[in-house]
């Protein structure tokens, strides 16, 4: 229980909301770093899912799906840490790229799955449905398979926004900022109440997230559709 409060206690001191190293600045520095890494998973990974997810005609669609599934799972098995040291090989230290590299590779997966199995699951009246009406391909996806998807793919980006942000903490190892300064600093002190308050800071930036999604649900989707 001591070490509880005097972690809280870390949060008033008054120096850890000032200057460079306060909170605020590595609030902002690491949703920077976060959004960045999530705009670039969901601009490569949506388009390919909803495409591939379109398409379905015999044996190509099954392995459209096996190719789909296997990348995913050998994304996943990736080490973090291990890309990271290879993108700061490959570039150098210090620079957002060495970053971004694992924190995409990690988030992409689910974004790619959740869209391609969405978009898979539309019932096939409805598409038929649409192509009666004289609904082209993209019209089909656009305007049929996408919205009846949604909530799966904001599944999909809710589960990678919160990797990203969990992850976004090994910033701190290649000399940026972020909430991992906090714990990467911390240990080299031995400085628990610093660990632990990064650690409640990201624990917080994640809750935030998924209320977040949980009003973007709300919002873009509709209630017909959650109601399935």
């Amino acid at each position: 229980m001591n070490a509880i409060w005097s972690a809280l206690e870390w949060f008033t001191f008054s120096q850890q909301w000032r200057g460079p190293d306060g909170i605020p600045s590595r609030v902002v520095e690491h949703v920077w770093y976060s959004l960045l890494g999530f705009v670039i998973t969901v601009l490569i990974a949506l388009p390919a899912g909803l495409v591939l997810g379109h398409v379905r005609r015999g044996r190509l669609a099954g392995l459209t799906g096996f190719l789909v599934t296997s990348s995913a799972n050998a994304a996943r098995a990736l080490p973090t840490l291990g890309l990271l040291i290879l993108a700061v090989i490959l570039t150098s230290a210090g620079d957002l790229v060495p970053i971004l590299i694992p924190l995409v590779v990690l988030a992409v997966p689910p974004v790619l799955v959740n869209a391609y199995a969405g978009v898979q699951q539309v019932e096939p009246g409805l598409r038929d449905a649409a192509e009666g009406m004289g609904m082209r391909g993209r019209q089909v996806l656009l305007r049929v398979e996408l919205p009846v998807a949604m909530p799966l793919i904001l599944l999909g980006m809710r589960t990678a926004m919160i990797q990203i942000i969990s992850t976004a903490t090994i910033a701190a190892y290649v000399g940026l900022g972020g909430l991992g300064r906090y714990i990467v600093d911390g240990y080299a002190r031995q400085d628990y109440d610093s660990m632990a308050g990064g650690a409640i800071l990201v624990i917080a930036l994640a809750v935030v997230t998924q209320f977040a999604f949980a009003g973007a649900s709300r919002l873009t989707v509709s209630p017909g559709v959650r109601a399935r």
